[in-house]
């Protein structure tokens, strides 16, 4: 039997330091790579091994964070900017509403910003619920209209943009999930809302209605928590990728007076 080493507690504290930085680093690579897909992620592992085997040596974090990156240029700054409004917008309003935890936040992903974000299954298909979503949804648009005065098509443009979904998700509580002011219990799909909205104006008008709501409503938020939402804005600006315990700690100790 091997005999037990001693361990003083120089050693155990320097173990400890190194595990809590090894544990540091690998959350930050798992920010940095939000919005990154399975196939991405091994092009960059495996890309990442090859520069260690051509520089004789182990692979080192930085390989995985500059492949992540994939040296692209700086953000300029008012895009950056941009983003991280935007952004801190969406986090803000998900987080005074309950819907669930912030699981990171993003804006050096090449194409815009990103947040991951949960969901309570508790609180989930009332018309309560529903409203909060599009309210989340319609923040990142609140957060730039409030500070910056002007909106970019950031929150559009595509299909699984904010306004897509936060469209779908306003044609479905009047069509589909019985909470419309017109005949709400039929249910009336439809693959393309565009398409309806042509043919029914009056639809459209209560669907945008819906969503000028839920930006009222998100915008009034970001005014009561200014505080916290300047706060949560420049650190993202400063760090360009938060997780889940630097947006916690901002969201949950910053200051929330009205």
């Amino acid at each position: 039997m091997t005999e037990p080493k001693n361990t003083n507690a120089s050693d155990l504290s320097a173990a400890a330091q190194h595990a809590n930085s090894a544990d540091a680093i690998l959350r930050r690579l798992a920010t940095r790579a939000m919005g990154l897909t399975g196939a991405d992620i091994e092009r960059i592992v495996r890309e990442a091994r090859l520069k260690a085997r051509r520089g004789k040596r182990a692979i080192r974090y930085e390989d995985i964070e500059d492949g992540i990156r994939g040296h692209r240029p700086p953000v300029p700054y008012n895009l950056r900017w941009r983003f991280a409004l935007h952004e801190a917008g969406h986090a803000v309003v998900h987080h005074a509403l309950d819907l669930g935890p912030v699981r990171g936040l993003n804006i050096d992903t090449g194409h815009g910003g990103y947040n991951l974000v949960g969901f309570h299954v508790w609180a989930t298909d009332t018309r309560d619920w529903y409203e909060n979503m599009l309210t989340m949804l319609m923040a990142g648009r609140a957060a730039e209209q409030l500070m910056l005065k002007r909106v970019s098509s950031g929150s559009g443009g595509t299909d699984d943009s904010d306004l897509a979904r936060a469209t779908r998700l306003s044609f479905d509580m009047e069509r589909t999930l019985g909470f419309g002011t017109d005949h709400p219990l039929l249910y009336r799909p439809h693959r393309d809302p565009g398409a309806v909205f042509e043919r029914d104006p009056e639809l459209a008008a209560r669907v945008h209605a819906n969503l000028v709501a839920a930006l009222d409503r998100a915008e009034k938020i970001l005014r009561t928590r200014r505080p916290t939402f300047h706060a949560l804005a420049k650190a993202l600006f400063d760090a360009q990728a938060m997780d889940e315990g630097a947006v916690l700690h901002i969201l949950t100790h910053g200051d929330l007076r009205p």
